[in-house]
């Protein structure tokens, strides 16, 4: 068995380490390219390329998956590929290329299809307040997250946890989920099973005003943006000119107290000690 793997993120990561402790490890990583980041634009190679380079996996970072043809020799070249496995990659892969391998590519998803298809399932999850949520290993077609079900796993989804944690624990159980029907799929014993497209669901690109806070609204509300947002595009609130992120929060009897924030063009502390700096006892 040797497969190709797309993937940029931290939860291509998550899923990369806990199939090589499978014993399962791709013959290349197809990722995002290196881009400038933080405050000095300093330019960073995404963590599956990091991932791969500490393991001696080859890598390919296409500009645009429109220069990777079908004829391409990072594909047709060395190890012939039994299937592609697409787990966050972050671009939509062209029908040309999906259909390359005998065993077509799989793409861990994590939500139970057709729940929250699209860009942001673990968000969304975390905004709906979901008491579960689960990850969803399908067979991709031509439509965003369309193709039809090989495997599903159901978790509960906890009160107090944010994205990385949801992020990690979908990661790890996706990938543990595929090493488990790996060899029926391979052998033609595991047969897809078409999604009820009826009752689809969709989510979409956050951005920064995402974000922002509400003072007048219920507590949980902003309490799940705080989870569903961290690390971006970040919670915050708006004192007049200034935008302080809340990093840390927690509810007590429906109220909303912050615990860690990072005032504008500062440093990480506490709320106290935000409040203190500022002359104010005034707590929420």
């Amino acid at each position: 068995m040797s497969f190709i793997f797309f993937g940029s993120d931290e939860f291509s990561v998550k899923v990369l380490e806990t199939l090589a402790a499978g014993q399962r490890s791709p013959v290349l990583v197809v990722t995002a390219p290196d881009r400038p980041q933080g405050r000095h634009l300093v330019l960073t190679p995404p963590p599956a390329k990091v991932w791969a380079t500490t393991q001696r996996i080859k890598i390919c970072q296409p500009a645009s998956l429109k220069c990777l043809k079908p004829d391409s020799p990072i594909l047709t070249e060395g190890p012939k590929a039994d299937f592609f496995l697409v787990a966050s990659y972050g671009k939509i892969i062209p029908e040309s290329i999906l259909i390359l391998p005998t065993k077509g590519t799989l793409n861990i998803h994590p939500s139970l299809l057709p729940a929250y298809r699209g860009p942001s399932p673990l968000e969304t999850a975390i905004l709906d307040g979901a008491t579960e949520t689960g990850v969803t290993i399908i067979k991709l077609d031509a439509e965003m997250d369309h193709g039809p079900i090989l495997a599903q796993e159901k978790i509960t989804l906890g009160v107090v946890d944010d994205f990385p944690i949801l992020r990690d624990r979908l990661a790890v159980l996706g990938a543990e989920l595929l090493l488990k029907i790996l060899p029926k799929y391979l052998s033609g014993k595991l047969t897809p099973q078409e999604q009820n497209h009826a009752v689809a669901t969709y989510t979409r690109k956050f951005t920064k005003t995402d974000g922002r806070l509400d003072p007048l609204a219920p507590a949980q509300e902003n309490y799940r943006k705080i989870l569903a947002f961290n690390p971006w595009p970040g919670a915050y609130l708006e004192a007049g000119d200034e935008r302080i992120v809340i990093k840390n929060a927690r509810l007590e009897e429906d109220h909303l107290i912050y615990d860690r924030v990072i005032p504008a063009g500062g440093r990480e502390m506490s709320w106290e000690d935000y409040l203190r700096g500022r002359g104010s006892t005034k707590t929420e």
